[in-house]
């Protein structure tokens, strides 16, 4: 049986501020070295809320504050309601910086009005203002989101930890939502209460750019094993990629950020 899988990619003209086109690139491409059917649909101005109904896979990246305000201008109505359909109902995707931002309840600038959000992740971000240091550099995190965790873990064989790099002025308050980790290098979702990130249904939201995923490719495999799973409704066993430079990357980044992890359980 061929797989095929259809990679929604959030308004990328608009949402691509810091390379997180690098998250779509490593999620095709660890599909394609497994001999499954990509497609990479753009999610834009010019998409119909019947084409992101065919999304088994969403991918978001991050944006400037005036890009921010044309995207949720745009992603209202029947899309906006398919979109929070989809993730509702376990379609998985990764949401990185402003996007998850539009998925909560609003992000509130430094400068201009509000920003109204989806309200699909239980939680608001706000601006602190033009004089408040960015949250800039980078970040190392244990995934505590306890399925997420349980998941990655049997993928991985260890307690998974994600590397990867923030720059954000924003700062996100988390509700009734749980976090995706806990901080153990860096600022995290508002440099106060140590999370970073938001999980939900099966939607990872980060502020890890990075790109993350190249950085952390198990969670790349988890993503395209959760789309394929949810879509032909079987269980799918992912073949393994020879990801040494990958790992090897991370062991260098760990040390010289002086981050030392937990010996795997024998």
């Amino acid at each position: 049986m061929s797989f095929e899988i259809t990679i929604g990619w959030l308004y990328p003209k608009l949402m691509s501020t810091y390379g997180d086109r690098g998250n779509v690139i490593c999620i095709e491409r660890r599909s394609l070295w497994r001999g499954y059917n990509v497609k990479v649909l753009p999610l834009d101005q010019n998409t119909t809320a019947e084409d992101m109904a065919t999304v088994d896979l969403f991918v978001g990246g991050g944006a400037q504050d005036r890009q921010q305000e044309i995207v949720m201008r745009d992603l209202q109505g029947k899309k906006a309601e398919v979109l929070r359909e989809k993730i509702e109902n376990g379609t998985p995707g990764v949401f990185t910086c402003g996007s998850p931002q539009l998925l909560g309840h609003y992000y509130e600038p430094g400068l201009g009005q509000r920003i109204e959000g989806l309200g699909i992740l239980d939680m608001v971000s706000l601006h602190p203002g033009e004089n408040t240091r960015r949250c800039i550099g980078n970040l190392v995190v244990e995934v505590t989101a306890s399925r997420l965790a349980q998941e990655l873990e049997e993928i991985t064989g260890c307690k998974p930890y994600l590397i990867g790099f923030e720059n954000h002025g924003g700062r996100t308050k988390l509700a009734n939502v749980e976090a995706l980790g806990r901080v153990v290098y860096g600022l995290g979702n508002n440099g106060e209460d140590g999370t970073e990130g938001a999980f939900y249904r099966n939607a990872i939201a980060t502020y890890s750019h990075g790109p993350l995923l190249p950085k952390n490719p198990f969670v790349a495999d988890w993503l395209i094993q959760t789309a394929l799973q949810l879509k032909y409704q079987q269980s799918i066993t992912l073949s393994q990629l020879d990801d040494t430079l990958a790992m090897q990357a991370r062991e260098a980044m760990f040390k010289r950020l002086k981050v030392s992890l937990p010996a795997p359980a024998l």
